[in-house]
């Protein structure tokens, strides 16, 4: 058994990453993409490589020069490598390629080293490294029947978005016999790129002779994230996270503050977000009006303040829409000045934007808990002239009732002071407690009330970015708006405001879900000894480690490298200078399971 890898290439798309290298040098992690193929074929016990140059050939030679004496490396040179693409280059090595059974590889990728041992020990002959296919990727894709046949590859032009269920693609590592090769594949290879030209690609060969054989060429399935092609340096941000060792991989895991989709199978308890809301219905409704709501200009921020003001039963004069909570928070902290008590731990963003303010903080005690009587005594004590609440408390899950919170707006107007206070989660609260102050009478009541919602978190919709200010005051109202571009909410965020009110019901159910979910999570918590969760009326959950062998660092570490789980790690935020803090987002059963099963095997 042999190897050939492709590296001729160029990898424009790639831009100062191979200004003065070939692509397969281009480092992941502090290693090179080739050297973790060499790595890897070694690891198999592939004695001989085949590598095919073109650009900075040179300096490829150079830099394997010596390094690797387990394995002989011989060059085929693509001299004219700017004006081909790799069939050609394949072509060139096709004399080699007959010679020997052998693994085929592209040079922009990095893999799990264990997948050449499988193809190895797989008893079938010919096999082509397939991923059951992802929104996120592109190029070759092909289909497969249930004995792994590969009964068809569907180019760009034939691919159907409404198939993607039934396609798997193309890893572009290959296990070709010698008999194949020699009787089917060069032959083929050789009349295609005479008759079509050197400007194709390899691939269209296979799906030529998957018409004239489906047994001939099988498939060999890989999970996602046991691989990644690298053509941009986006890819290669996600290259680096998915291959990282598990203390990088962490850090850079929760520097991305998202886009998790692009790292299949990974359950994000990380991030808040209701998994019961939106029902397919209403996903449906969006789907049907896909085309123009991409194509069309969404409305201005007055026609928005309409929409939220339908929802939440307010006049539209007094609440603005936002770009996701976070920049009506960054909206309002430039405006805000003097001092703001707040308790602690928080969220962070809050204090982060109150630049022209000093915060000081609300004693809580060890279990995190603070009444009203607590932040009117900060008040007075810091002559505070506002408050923060966010209720359910971000990330302790603490909730004050409403009439408490009403007792606080009646001490705070007596003392001429603010409340800002964010009810995000407030709707998964037990449904007997659960409120809102989005209400023109307490509006009114207290003008200098501003009420802050996630729309984001508590309706499903991270995507979408959506979030309201609501004030009884008009002018603060504007003076918010004026802070935002007129066209900070797309059309998709538009429609989902028009369309909400026929799935209300449902959001109620969700929320319902949510809380009866809740509980048993943390019941089931607390029966794991070295875990010690912490009341909440969110969805999400504080647990404190006991376990003196786990530190809450560790754990994260653990459960995303070994069981692709991702947690938050509270031991950097202010507020935790005692013990180890985690917090849990309130997910499916299913997927709570499986989260359980992971501490349970790790705490107990």
């Amino acid at each position: 058994m042999q190897a050939l890898i492709l590296a001729a290439g160029m990898g424009k798309r790639l831009g100062q990453y191979t200004k003065d290298a070939t692509k397969c040098m281009v480092p992941v992690n502090g290693k090179t993409l080739i050297e973790y193929s060499i790595e890897a074929l070694i690891g198999a016990g592939i004695k001989k490589l085949i590598l095919v140059i073109g650009y900075r050939g040179g300096k490829l030679r150079s830099f394997l020069d010596g390094r690797y004496p387990e394995i002989a490396i011989e060059y085929i040179e693509n001299p004219v490598y700017d004006k081909t693409n790799n069939i050609y280059s394949l072509y060139l090595a096709s004399g080699e390629l007959a010679k020997d059974d052998t693994l085929l590889l592209e040079s922009d990728l990095i893999f799990d080293s264990a997948i050449l041992k499988e193809l190895l020990e797989d008893s079938e002959p010919n096999l082509a490294v397939v991923s059951h296919f992802e929104s996120w990727m592109d190029g070759t894709v092909t289909l497969v029947n249930s004995h792994r046949e590969i009964e068809g590859i569907i180019g760009k032009v034939q691919f159907n978005w409404s198939d993607i269920d039934s396609y798997y693609k193309t890893v572009n590592i290959y296990k070709f016999s010698k008999n194949f090769s020699e009787s089917y594949y060069v032959p083929f290879l050789r009349a295609y790129q005479q008759a079509f030209g050197k400007n194709e690609y390899y691939e269209q060969v296979l799906k030529v002779l998957s018409f004239l054989d489906s047994t001939t060429l099988k498939a060999y399935t890989v999970s996602g994230d046991r691989w990644y092609e690298i053509d941009d340096p986006a890819d290669l941000a996600i290259a680096e996270t998915r291959f990282a060792d598990a203390a990088r991989k962490t850090t850079l895991m929760q520097n991305r503050y998202g886009g998790y989709w692009r790292f299949p199978g990974m359950l994000d308890f990380c991030y808040l977000v209701n998994p019961y809301f939106p029902p397919k219905q209403m996903v449906r409704e969006l789907q049907s009006s896909f085309e123009s709501l991409l194509t069309q200009y969404p409305s201005g921020d007055s026609q928005q303040s309409l929409l939220a003001g339908k929802i939440f039963g307010i006049d539209p004069s007094h609440v603005a829409v936002g770009n996701g909570a976070a920049e009506l928070i960054s909206a309002l902290g430039e405006r805000i000045s003097g001092t703001v008590a707040i308790p602690y731990p928080t969220f962070n963003e809050y204090p982060e934007r109150f630049v022209n303010a000093k915060t000081v903080p609300v004693p809580v005690k060890d279990d995190f808990s603070y009444t009203v009587d607590d932040i009117l005594a900060t008040v007075d004590g810091h002559r505070a002239d506002n408050v923060l609440l966010i209720n359910p408390d971000n990330p302790t899950g603490h909730f004050l009732p409403k009439e408490e919170v009403l007792r606080l707006l009646d001490g705070l107007k007596q003392r001429n002071a603010a409340l800002y206070f964010d009810e995000s989660f407030i709707d998964f609260a037990a449904p007997e407690k659960r409120y809102t102050l989005l209400d023109d009478c307490i509006l009114s009541k207290y003008p200098d009330l501003v009420v802050i919602k996630s729309i984001s978190k508590s309706y499903g919709v991270p995507g979408l970015r959506l979030g309201i200010l609501a004030c009884s005051r008009g002018d603060y109202i504007r003076s918010i708006q004026k802070k935002t571009a007129i066209w900070n909410i797309n059309s998709f965020g538009e429609y989902f405001l028009q369309i909400y009110d026929k799935y209300k019901s449902s959001y109620k159910d969700a929320c319902n879900a949510i809380a009866s979910e809740r509980a048993r999570f943390i019941k089931a918590l607390s029966e794991i000894p070295g875990l010690c969760p912490c009341p909440s009326e969110a969805n999400y959950v504080l647990c404190n480690i006991t376990d003196p062998s786990y530190t809450s660092q560790r754990l994260t570490r653990e459960l995303l490298s070994e069981e692709n789980i991702f947690i938050k790690d509270l031991s950097s935020k202010k507020g935790f200078s005692h013990g180890q803090f985690i917090r849990l987002a309130v997910r499916t059963a299913g997927d709570n399971g499986m989260l359980l099963d992971a501490l349970k095997k790790r705490l107990e």
